[in-house]
């Protein structure tokens, strides 16, 4: 029988370090080499922490609810010793050890159960090779969530991870530009369990997961050992004998104050919670009517799907799926801009589905309003008025003649056999009616004319 756990890490959304007031800076907004930093951070004799960081430890708290974990009251931080160049003092501050009480224990989540969650600074960045380290790292809010080892397949650990990357963006506790990392503890029946550390991709994590499982099929772990997989061999492989907690020597810090939750905090941060991305799921399927595959992509970001909950109410459930799947996200990604990043008010994109559904301006003309939604939303009647469909046939006709006369070539194509030269022609009469001209009657006036 396969065993598997998981201890996942991830930077805690802040704009400060945990025990400093340097300033935080990853992924994509990564500063300079050991330009954030000050003594504290970088461990200097003498240099005593500042008390810990009240927004990291509120959405420690914010992620271990939304697991399912019974909060703490009272947590000791304590110092973990170990001797790396990338821990100036000789010790990491954590929430975690044998003598620390967690931020949140016996949690669950999907059915997989967590052991705890607790709060701890991340080390500065060491690069082996060339022997320089970089502390603008050092001192972070870590986030580590660990799990039971309830999962028996590489397939349902990845599925679960989805789940779990996707609840802790709708609760904006993690620095999502930084991303998830997970240490893998993998044991097989009557074998030691053997732990892989820094995994930062879920296909590594997969085939990390699946070499070590038929490695330790095959010649079973007689002691517990501490791996690394190397992503371009594909394999795991040893580093050192797996250390115990006694190999860390954990004391509690002096320097630092005993951290207590009451219970109106916890409350206060219950309440601020969203509802889950599996609750959204549920409510989008049985009381809106919506697709499973649709419904699954409106949940993926929460502004969308609370977006989409603000007009579904109040507009035609088909077309507010198309228009806000097929179109508004596609407008997004073209700008590289989330919804949170623009102004787009609910009400204006109603008024534009409204106008679409009582025909009284065209999809085309309805792209062109919505595109210009961005960066701030309007009301689009003013525009609609302009924009006027035209549905008369008499009107449509007149530039049909126009548009048959400047385009011979088009006209000779579709009476040839060429089928697409038509959708050429339409696109012409589009453009000189300022995408007023209903589509589908353009083209049966075409196809009539050019007989």
């Amino acid at each position: 029988m396969v065993k598997i756990g998981l201890e996942i890490h991830g930077y805690i959304l802040t704009k400060e370090k945990l025990f400093c007031k340097c300033k935080l800076e990853h992924g994509l907004k990564y500063a300079k080499s050991n330009t954030n930093i000050c003594p504290i951070c970088t461990g200097q004799p003498g240099a005593k922490p500042l008390l810990p960081n009240k927004e990291a430890i509120n959405k420690a708290i914010k992620i271990a609810l939304s697991l399912g974990c019974k909060i703490n009251r009272e947590s000791i931080w304590q110092r973990k010793h170990y001797d790396w160049p990338d821990l100036p003092k000789g010790y990491q501050n954590t929430l975690s050890g044998s003598y620390a009480t967690p931020i949140g224990e016996k949690g669950n989540f999907l059915g997989i159960k967590i052991t705890e969650v607790h709060l701890e600074e991340d080390p500065a960045a060491w690069n082996p090779k060339t022997g320089e380290i970089d502390y603008n790292r050092s001192g972070s809010p870590l986030i580590e969530i660990v799990t039971e080892p309830d999962f028996k397949t590489s397939e349902q650990v990845i599925e679960w991870l989805k789940e779990l990357i996707s609840l802790l963006g709708y609760i904006k506790c993690i620095d999502k530009s930084s991303g998830l990392k997970a240490d893998i503890n993998v044991s097989v029946e009557k074998g030691k369990r053997i732990e892989i550390k820094n995994i930062n991709s879920l296909n590594n994590i997969k085939n990390a997961i699946d070499y070590e499982i038929k490695e330790q099929q095959k010649n079973l772990p007689k002691v517990q050992e501490t791996k690394r997989y190397d992503s371009a061999k594909r394999e795991t492989i040893k580093m050192r004998l797996k250390e115990q907690a006694q190999d860390y020597r954990f004391i509690s810090d002096p320097d630092l104050p005993l951290i207590q939750i009451n219970e109106k905090r916890i409350k206060k941060i219950k309440d601020s919670l969203p509802e889950s991305p599996k609750t959204k799921l549920e409510k989008l399927i049985k009381k809106y009517k919506i697709e499973g595959r649709y419904a699954k992509i409106l949940i993926k970001k929460l502004e969308i799907v609370e977006f989409f909950e603000q007009i579904i109410e109040k507009t035609n459930p088909k077309l507010a799926v198309h228009w806000v799947i097929g179109e508004l996200l596609n407008i997004l990604n073209y700008h590289k801009k989330g919804l949170e990043e623009v102004d787009i008010k609910p009400q204006h994109f109603i008024e534009l589905l409204d106008l679409i559904e009582k025909k009284k301006i065209t999809e085309l003309k309805a792209q062109e309003i919505l595109r210009k939604f961005i960066p701030k939303s309007f009301s689009p009647k003013a525009e609609a008025k302009e924009g006027k469909k035209i549905s008369e046939k008499d009107e449509i006709e007149k530039l049909a003649e126009q548009i048959i006369k400047e385009n011979p070539k088009a006209v000779k194509d579709y009476k040839s056999g060429k089928e697409q030269a038509i959708h050429f022609l339409v696109g012409q009469i589009m453009k000189k009616s300022n995408k007023r001209a209903d589509s589908e009657t353009t083209k049966e006036i075409l196809k009539k004319m050019l007989k």
